[in-house]
Parts: structure tokens; sequence; C-alpha cells
């Protein structure tokens, strides 16, 4: 049987990397799965959407719009799903050809929706427009990762409605936001509470202005009743935002509420919401969040830096509190961001099982430059999480991905870890003009989901450690395993997996860390069963231990 090798970042990734001509230069926390692909660059307009979701009993589902055309029109475009699968420890649908890879949600021609998973079955439902008239059209898997799926027309309820948005909420109801096709404008809000019945759509922005955009977006709760939409009015001076929320499943809704400012700049400088702005979340305890990227906004004008991403949440006082800030010197911004962004832009958010926050989004990188015309930056995925305090606190932004020729776009972090590992996903641009909005050629772009091991397990209080220690369990294994270290004192790790010809398979640290005690799970993929080594290297000391892997 021939077995394929783990890719792995940045050591694997850096093959597919010099296989394109680019280059790969720094090593990068984490591993990534790459699971499929796209021609079609331009993901989203807006703010982003919930693209990756997890079913703690089942596994994580992942979608993304995707083509393999090099036509202008995209006559193939889809919406594409893949699953992880916990009890396989495997994608579903992983091809040699990553374009290849996962499969189409529907059989016509759509575009434009997301993905979220029902608490009540674990299982995927999709949503994007399609046909003429256009109209949102649902899709819902019959089993968690089987992608059998059936289908709920919006047809003749929602004719003339586009960009439709869906969460799941309780008792399976699919809660969908969209917009007027007519005016490009107008949101409008729909249910599906009993398979499969659309609701008529009713306008939801009145009194407050409608998002002049597509910049609308919604959740609903795992755990209550409670559902949330939404929206920038992108014509402000500068653009304000609103959200507006429902108690009772969509049945009754609370007045729309325009939410404050967050305190970002100072002086006669404004804080303006953009087009990119308020991504919505219910966490476990059923509190609101909403994550947002802000611009400058001075002399009736809006600037791309320096751009902030920024925390709200109701319950906490107060209730904006800061996650980072992305500046540069302007004399070195060289290039424009491209479309509908600034310099950092696009955050979503998820939590842990332990009720930490974590975050992700886009940063565009000003001394990296994708050759024009015109010169383009290239962009970068960043991460952060709360201090376990409902978000009053954040550690520093840190750049996940390692700068090369390519662009790192529309990231969106899952919504909940059951596990001790963070999952984002995203798209690898291979070139950073959008081929869709006619700025670049053509180019088969990776669709990735970058594994984070969550922070090590503290020491317990008064306990020291005297020396550095490694060691796996279960060992032998089948499908994973957990390997645990200690650290004696603060020092640069490096933690891989080599084949026993002394091949690197994997790289699961390689970063600064304080002294305690640390573990990372290690999934073997696609590796054959045989004897591998895990290489510990800390301090100018190496530790090994045999691993092997049984059918």
């Amino acid at each position: 049987m021939k077995c394929n090798h783990k890719v792995f970042l940045a050591a694997g990734f850096a093959l597919l990397l010099a296989a394109q001509g680019a280059t790969a230069t720094d090593f990068v926390v984490g591993a990534i799965d790459t699971i499929g692909g796209t021609t079609y660059d331009w993901q989203l307009g807006g703010p982003p959407y919930r693209m990756i979701c997890n079913s703690p009993d089942y596994g994580i589902h992942v979608l993304w719009m995707y083509s393999a055309s090099t036509q202008a029109n995209f006559p193939d475009r889809n919406m594409r799903y893949n699953f992880y699968d916990y009890a396989a420890s495997a994608w579903n649908w992983i091809d040699p050809d990553y374009m290849q890879s996962g499969l189409n949600v529907f059989t016509g021609r759509v575009g434009y929706g997301n993905i979220d998973a029902d608490p009540s079955t674990g299982v995927a439902v999709v949503s994007c427009h399609a046909g003429v008239p256009i109209h949102p059209d649902v899709a819902r898997d019959l089993a968690p990762g089987a992608g059998t799926f059936e289908y709920c027309t919006g047809l003749p309820v929602m004719d003339a409605y586009l960009w439709p948005f869906i969460s799941v909420g309780q008792n399976s109801t699919i809660h969908c936001v969209c917009i007027d096709d007519a005016s490009r404008n107008m949101i409008h809000y729909s249910r599906i509470a009993d398979w499969c019945n659309w609701d008529s759509a009713r306008g939801m922005a009145a009194p407050q202005p409608d998002p002049d955009f597509p910049c609308h977006n919604i959740a609903a709760s795992d755990v209550s009743h409670k559902v949330v939409l939404t929206w920038t009015f992108s014509g402000g001076s500068p653009d304000p935002g609103f959200y507006r929320e429902s108690f009772d499943g969509g049945t009754t809704w609370e007045f729309p509420t325009e939410l404050p400012w967050p305190p970002a700049y100072g002086g006669d400088t404004a804080t303006s919401f953009h087009i990119t702005s308020l991504f919505p979340y219910y966490d476990r305890q059923d509190r609101l969040h909403i994550v947002t990227g802000v611009m400058p906004y001075v002399g009736g004008h809006g600037f791309i830096l320096p751009a902030d991403i920024w925390h709200w949440c109701p319950d906490n006082t107060p209730n904006w509190v800061r996650i980072h800030r992305a500046e540069c010197d302007p004399a070195h911004l060289q290039a424009q961001v491209g479309y509908n962004a600034i310099y950092a832009c696009r955050p979503t958010i998820g939590e842990d099982s332990r009720g930490r926050l974590h975050v992700a989004w886009e940063q565009f990188d000003s001394s990296n430059v994708e050759p024009g015309p015109p010169p383009l930056l290239r962009a970068d995925i960043f991460y952060s999480h709360d201090n376990s305090d409902n978000g009053q606190t954040w550690v520093p932004g840190v750049k996940i991905t390692e700068r090369n020729t390519t662009s790192h776009r529309f990231p969106c972090i899952i919504d909940y870890l059951s596990g001790d590992t963070v999952y984002i996903a995203y798209m690898i641009d291979l070139h950073a003009g959008f081929f869709v909005q006619g700025g670049g050629p053509v180019t088969n772009n990776p669709i990735v989901v970058h594994k984070l091991p969550l922070m090590g397990i503290e020491e317990a209080p008064g306990a020291m450690l005297r020396s550095l220690e490694l060691s796996a369990r279960p060992n032998p294994f089948s499908h994973h395993t957990s390997l645990d270290y200690a650290l004696p004192g603060p020092c640069r790790v490096k933690l891989e997996i080599y084949d026993m010809a002394g091949r690197r398979v994997g790289q699961l640290v390689n970063r600064f860390q304080v002294a305690g005690r640390y573990s990372v799970n290690w999934h073997r993929a696609n590796l054959c069963p045989g004897v591998y080594v895990a290489c510990l290297r800390a301090n100018g000391r190496t530790l090994t231990e045999k691993l092997t892997i049984v059918n």
C-alpha cells in the first residue's frame, strides 16, 4: 500500500511553495492540513462568516467557495465541503491533487454562503445563493460528515434575496440573514423552523440605516433561543455598527441598537467601523461577543492604518477591549492592501472547553509586496487569546503564518475547541491580486486548516522540574498519541517527528516557552505503520522517544 506523508508547516508546505517558485525561510508554530483548493480567490466581500465549526462528538466541518475554472464567469462555482472525522483521525475527502479534495455541496452553480453545525444532531448545514431569480438555498447533511445532502430551496418565498448567511440554533432552527437583490441593501431575516419551510423575509434595520453593502452577519446560541444580527452602515461618515437580538428563536426582536464606538483613537481622529467589521458569537455561557476591525477617520476620510482589532461584550466593564493594533511607517507603505480591506481586518472568534476566547484575523505586511501593476501587499494570519477572563485582557497578537510569496486571506477560527488544538481555516492565495476582481492571474489556491496546540499545562504550585523530560502515551498507537514534555527553565523549544530514514515528517513545536509541563497531540494522518522518532531540542540538549504506529 502506498502511503503519503503528512504535510506539516513549515517543512512540507515549503515543498509546495518551492514547486510554485517560492521559498520558505521561517519556521512557524503548528501544522497545516491542505484540505482543498480553489481558483475563486475572492471568498467574500465584507465581514468574515462562519466557515469552520466543530461537532464535538463527531468532527470538524469546513466550507469554502470552490472553482477549478479559469473562465471569468466560473461556471463550476460551488460551495465545497470537507470533514475531519475524530473517530478516523483523518479528513474524509483528500486527493493527492488538492484541487480535487473535498466535495461540492450543491448540484448547480452557486456561491456566497457559509456553514454551521446543528447543535442537536452534529450535521453540517450550508447556505448559498443561486438561480434566476436569485434566492437562498440551504443544504443539510444526512449524518455528520456523510457528505450526502438534502436541499431546501428558498423559492418562491425568498425570491430576489442574496448573500444568505445562516446560523443553526436550538431545535435545529436555521436562522438566515440576507439582503435585497434589487437595492443590494435592506437587511432581511428569515428562518427554517421546520424542514423545509421558509418564513417570509422581513426587514430588520429600521429605524436604523440599512447596510448599503453586504456587511451583515448572524449568530445563534447553542444553549438558548438567542439570535443576533449585526451590520455596519457603509454610507456613514464615519461608518456606524448595529446589532439586533431575538430571545425567542427569531419570533420577536428587540429594537436595533447602535454599537458604541471603541475608544481606539483620540484628538481629531474618529473611529470608524469597516465593511469587514462585526463578527458575532454566543459563548457556552450564553454571553454575546462581537469582534471587529476599526480604522481611523480624519477630515471626512477613512484610512487603512493604524487598524485595530477590538472585542466587545456587554457583560464586561469596560465593554470594549483592544486586542491588537497593526501599524507601520507610512513611508514604507509602498503598495495597496487591495479591494475591501484595511491593514488588519476580518477577525473571527471562538472558545475552548475552559471558556478561554480565541481570535484570528488577517493582517498585511508592508514589506511583502506582490509586484504590480498595481503592487499589492501580501497578508498573514494573526492569532490571540484572552486570559480566561471573558475577553477583559488579551495576550499580544502573534503571526502564525510565514512571510513568503503567497498571501494568507479570509481566516475563520473554529467556534468551539473540544480538545487541545486551535483550528483556523484560510486560503493561501498564490498571487495577491484577485483574479475574480480582474486583479491578477488565475492560480490554484490551497484551502488549509492551520492547527495550533493550546498553551502548555502549568506545573502544580510548589513543584520544581529538575530535568528535561519527554514521553508518549499511548505508545504503540494506531491513530494519535500525546507527546508530553517538561522544561526545567525558559528556553527555545523544538519538537519534531522523524522517520527511520532521518526525514522530518512533522514539526509540532518551534517557539520560546517558559518552564512547565506541556502536552501536544500528534495524529499519524497518512503515515505508514512503522517506527518513528520524536525529537525534543531545548537549552542545548536533545531527547528522543521511539514511536510505534500500528494498524
